[in-house]
């Protein structure tokens, strides 16, 4: 399993509830770009409509080598693949006030295929981010401490 690209920002802006592993439907010059990691998930997210999950604001950058009549575009919504008792339960968290669905990773599984893997998220406040920057500075400071003991 090889990942692509994660959402870092989503780490710090949410706090993740649950996660999800869906397909994506993608057309062959999007699957091409991926490869060559030329995407970008920071302000993508993802909506349910008429039973059925999409994702928003993934902007996967047009196929170099291919002429310009065969490429995709960037920023398209892609449809996503999940179970319907999965979209159904999501759908009934999402109803919850506070409540969001986003990418979290891109990968590419053992088979070849393109997988994202997605967060049922709730958006942090802003005391909650300053001690995630409390944790990663004192996190730091002690790896930098082993480091010089050896």
């Amino acid at each position: 399993m090889e990942q692509i690209t994660k959402n870092k920002k989503a780490f710090f802006d949410y706090e993740i509830l649950d996660k999800y592993t869906a397909g994506i439907i993608l057309l062959g010059s999007e699957v091409k770009s991926i490869r060559n990691k030329d995407v970008s998930i920071k302000e993508a997210y993802c909506l349910i409509i008429d039973g059925e999950m999409w994702l928003n604001g993934m902007h996967i950058a047009p196929f170099k080598q291919s002429g310009t009549h065969q490429n995709h575009e960037p920023l398209r919504d892609r449809k996503l693949l999940l179970n319907k008792k999965e979209i159904i339960k999501l759908e009934k968290k999402v109803s919850q006030k506070g409540l969001t669905i986003i990418p979290l990773k891109i990968i590419i599984n053992g088979k070849g295929l393109v997988k994202v893997d997605i967060g049922l998220a709730q958006g942090k406040k802003l005391y909650d981010k300053r001690a995630s920057i409390k944790e990663r500075d004192l996190k730091v400071e002690a790896d930098r401490e082993i480091k010089n003991n050896i």
